[in-house]
């Protein structure tokens, strides 16, 4: 299934976020002269140029519907799940490849995981850096569909997690580390 989008549409990027198609025009590429949509994304203001035949193959798709945003935020909420115990490095690998599949529920679950693991110890740099991308994306992705501020979703994330976190740690699910404080 081809995807198509019209001026004024709003488009999700693979790893990039959420973008407005600001014009489809003719572009060489390659020494071919193909229709391609510019898409300015809304976080860094940069333009992204897709082949219209290609937008598909590249993972570039509408946002998600509003009703998605439940299970999205579901997913956020689930402290049930093992703590990951594999390396980083294989970890990193994990997670970059489930943001870059482009599915909001995965970039989501990056984003629970890396949550619940904070809880725990402090994240290395890699991790925090992956955290932050994964709460960018969900962040862009939510107000664009809700047509929200992205300072409003942040807040709502906040105290999801400070609720999932409570109720997991009151059920014993999640253990919360003690950080030593400097004297």
């Amino acid at each position: 299934m081809q995807m198509e989008f019209k001026v004024g549409d709003k488009a999700v990027v693979p790893n990039q976020g959420v973008g407005v198609v600001t014009e489809v025009k003719l572009l060489l590429m390659g020494g071919v002269e193909q229709p391609c949509y510019i898409i300015k994304l809304m976080d860094s203001g940069v333009t992204y140029h897709c082949p219209v035949g290609r937008a598909t193959a590249n993972n570039v798709r509408d946002v998600m519907p509003a009703d998605r945003i439940d299970e999205l935020y579901e997913i956020l909420r689930d402290r049930d799940k093992p703590a990951d115990k594999q390396t980083w490095n294989r970890r990193y690998r994990e997670y970059t490849k489930k943001i870059t599949t482009n599915d909001p529920l995965e970039v989501a679950a990056v984003l629970r995981d890396l949550a619940v693991l904070r809880l725990g110890k402090t994240l290395s740099f890699g991790e925090r850096k992956m955290y932050d991308r994964a709460h960018g994306l969900v962040v862009q992705e939510v107000s664009a569909v809700r047509d929200v501020d992205e300072e409003v979703v942040k807040k709502e994330l906040e105290v999801l997690f400070k609720e999932a976190d409570e109720a997991a740690q009151n059920k014993g699910k999640v253990v919360i580390s003690k950080k030593k404080r400097k004297s």
